[in-house]
C-alpha cells in the first residue's frame, strides 16, 4: 500500500488595510491550496474576490481554534494543503493561529510561512523610534487597574515598546503613560495603510492635546520609547546599603539583586558581585 504524502500548512500574511499589500506568492498559494482556513470568512472573502481566488474557505477563530485545529491537521495528514489567514496581517500576532501551528508541528506536518504585512513592523518602520531592538506586548488589558499594572512593569524597559490599543481607551492609556513613564517620546499610528492613515508623534501630553477635540477611530498601534540610560552613578557602598535594606524585607538574594538592578539601572552582574562580597545570604 502506497504511503500517503502529508500536506503542507501555509501561514499566510494578508493586508492590514490596503488590499494592494498582498504578495504575489500569497496570491499563488491561496489559489493553489485545497482549503483556506480563515479567522473571519466574511472579511477573507473580500480579499479572495479582489484577486479571483476560488479555493474553499472554512472558519477558524479564537473560540473554536483548539477543536477545529485537530480536524484541519487530520486533513493535512491525508495530503491536503491548507492555508491559514487571520483577519489582517500575520497570523499569531494578537490573532489566532498559534494552536493550529503547534498542533501541525506536534503531528509532524510541514509548516511554511508566507510572509507579508505586519502592523507592528509597518508602524515601527515609520515611527522614528529606535527599532534595532523592540518588544511587542500585544493588546493592553481592557480594565484600568490591569492596564496600569502592565505599564508599570514596562517602566524600566530600555527597548522600544509596541502595544495595540482600542480607540475608546487610548486617552486613558496616554494619561497612564504620562503618570507612570513621564513625558518620554511616543508615537500613535492609526489606520496604517488605509485612507486615513495617521502618525502622531510627541510626548503623551503632546498627543493628548492633539486629540483633545477629536473623536478617535480606527486601529491603533502605540509605540513608546525605551527608558533612558540612568544618569546617576551609584557607588559600590550605595549599592551595598540598598542590598542591606532589601535583606531586612526577607527577600531572597536573587530578588534583592534583581530589584536593586531595576531601581538603579546598574548591571545585574555588578550588583550580584557586590552582594557576594558583602556575604549576603
Amino acid at each position: 500500500m502506497e504511503e500517503v504524502k502529508q500536506g503542507t500548512l501555509y501561514v499566510v500574511a494578508t493586508p492590514i488595510g490596503n488590499l494592494e499589500d498582498i504578495t504575489l506568492r500569497a496570491i499563488r498559494v491561496l489559489k493553489e491550496v485545497d482549503e483556506i482556513a480563515a479567522e473571519d470568512t466574511r472579511r477573507t472573502r473580500i480579499l479572495l474576490k479582489a484577486y479571483e481566488i476560488s479555493s474553499p474557505v472554512s472558519s477558524l477563530y479564537d473560540e473554536v481554534e483548539k477543536e477545529r485545529s485537530r480536524r484541519l491537521v487530520d486533513k493535512l495528514t491525508t495530503g491536503k494543503n491548507i492555508a491559514y489567514v487571520s483577519d489582517a496581517g500575520t497570523p499569531g500576532l494578537s490573532d489566532p493561529g498559534y494552536r493550529l501551528v503547534t498542533e501541525a508541528i506536534r503531528r509532524g506536518v510541514r509548516v511554511v510561512p508566507v510572509p507579508g504585512v505586519s502592523a507592528v513592523v509597518a508602524a515601527l518602520s515609520a515611527s522614528g523610534l529606535p527599532m534595532h531592538s523592540f518588544v511587542f506586548h500585544g493588546f493592553l488589558p481592557a480594565k484600568a487597574k490591569q492596564r496600569r499594572e502592565a505599564l508599570q512593569s514596562c517602566r524600566t524597559e530600555r527597548r522600544t515598546q509596541v502595544f495595540f490599543e482600542s480607540p475608546q481607551r487610548l486617552r486613558a492609556c496616554l494619561e497612564d503613560l504620562r503618570e507612570l513613564m513621564g513625558d518620554r517620546p511616543l508615537v500613535v499610528a492609526r489606520e496604517i495603510t488605509k485612507k486615513y492613515e495617521e502618525f502622531l508623534r510627541g510626548s503623551s501630553g503632546d498627543i493628548l492635546a492633539m486629540l483633545a477635540e477629536r473623536q478617535i477611530r480606527g486601529e491603533i498601534t502605540l509605540m513608546v520609547a525605551g527608558c533612558a540610560e540612568p544618569t546617576i552613578e551609584y557607588g559600590d557602598e550605595e549599592l551595598r546599603e540598598m542590598l542591606v535594606k532589601m535583606e531586612r524585607r526577607s527577600l531572597s538574594l536573587r530578588d534583592r539583586v534583581a530589584q536593586v538592578a531595576e531601581l538603579t539601572g546598574c548591571p545585574r552582574k555588578r550588583v550580584y558581585q557586590i552582594a557576594l562580597k558583602g556575604k549576603f545570604s
